[in-house]
């Protein structure tokens, strides 16, 4: 997309790397939760299976996005 090539690629790398680590640390805590340790009665794990899903999702997408930039720099 026209975005995408507007941004520095140093920049686009850094939203990713910011993303995956956001991602991969919400997706710790939300395994955690889980665990028989912290795992209260209350905790739905219809929920927080969903919110695994989701953060798995946006680890694979920033993963992707690096990839992208890395190989189009390299391809250049």
């Amino acid at each position: 997309s026209a975005s995408l090539s507007q941004k520095p690629k140093s920049e686009l790398v850094r939203t990713s790397l910011r993303l995956l680590t956001s991602s991969a640390y919400r997706l710790q805590s939300e395994c955690k939760k889980t665990l028989p340790v912290e795992s209260c009665p209350t905790t739905d794990i219809q929920l927080v299976t969903q919110q695994v899903i989701q953060c798995a999702y946006d680890i694979a997408k920033a993963a992707k996005q690096l990839v992208t930039i890395t190989t189009k720099e390299n391809n250049n």
